[in-house]
């Protein structure tokens, strides 16, 4: 498993180094259509030592694709064939690799990968949607406070990193036309408050350390130009433990990067 290339020693052979890493973050709202335009080239030009992939709508069998050597592949799919998904590639094999959160009802969509490594855990996530008509609310509701009992269960034995599609515009900086969207899906006060919780716990939105304005998005609807007019919400975050705010060097958002109506977000850790 070659655990010594995540660290090198210098002087002292106890003290160990922490390394520098890129992350990044990308709903690909199905990764055989995105891997017909862009996802390769993407992937080549960032090179991230670890990426993790929301809605891939697919698992391994399903891609007639041979990854980069580098990367060693990890998926999490859903029972329902086409739908939600997540995975992970990386260029460092983790520690150990657990598929969802351990909870049956949560646990059948294919929505968390966590992988551990020696400083940390990585949990990528794929949040449930409320749904247009709310229905799915008290689902969310449900499923954000599970989720954060996990996280921070984690978070209990070493430092987490939590990153994904999660489904919320946290405030009204968040997403373009707010006044709007209060009370729609995405932006409702349990799903707000779902997000705060994390927040209060402990966990830092890295992008919010390094910018405070608007007009920053991860997401647009595909309809009526929104995201050529720029018209979008901040939807993918990467949260991280309060510990590691010292290891933080970098958080964006790659709105360049075309091929789903996400786009990529990332961090640098050192």
């Amino acid at each position: 498993m070659a655990r010594g290339a995540l660290f090198h020693i210098v002087g002292n052979p106890r003290v160990r180094q922490n390394p520098a890493v890129k992350l990044i973050s990308w709903n690909v709202n199905g990764l055989r259509a995105v891997l017909r335009k862009n996802f390769l080239e993407y992937l080549e030009e960032e090179a991230p030592d670890i990426l993790c992939l929301q809605e891939t709508k697919a698992g391994p069998d399903d891609v007639e694709q041979l990854w980069p050597a580098s990367y060693t592949t990890y998926w999490n799919t859903a029972e329902k064939k086409g739908y939600s998904g997540t995975a992970i590639f990386t260029k460092t094999r983790p520690l150990e690799l657990k598929q969802g959160i351990g909870h049956g009802e949560h646990d059948r969509e294919g929505r968390v990968l966590t992988a551990e490594y020696p400083d940390y855990f990585l949990v990528n996530v794929y949040v449930p949607n409320s749904k247009r008509d709310l229905s799915r609310l008290p689902y969310r509701q449900k499923w954000d406070r599970v989720f954060l009992a996990y996280l921070k269960k984690l978070e209990a034995k070493k430092p987490v990193i939590c990153c994904g599609d999660l489904n919320v515009a946290h405030r009204e900086v968040d997403l373009a036309n707010p006044k709007a969207n209060v009370g729609n899906h995405g932006f409702t006060p349990q799903e707000r408050a779902g997000f705060d919780a994390m927040v209060n716990s402990g966990f830092i939105d890295t992008f919010r350390e390094f910018e405070q304005g608007g007009g920053h998005y991860s997401w647009w609807s595909p309809m009526s130009g929104a995201r050529s007019r720029n018209i979008g919400w901040r939807i993918d975050y990467f949260l991280i433990s309060g510990s590691l705010r010292p290891r933080l060097k970098r958080a964006f958002i790659r709105p360049d990067v075309m091929g789903s109506d996400h786009c990529p977000v990332g961090i640098d850790l050192g």
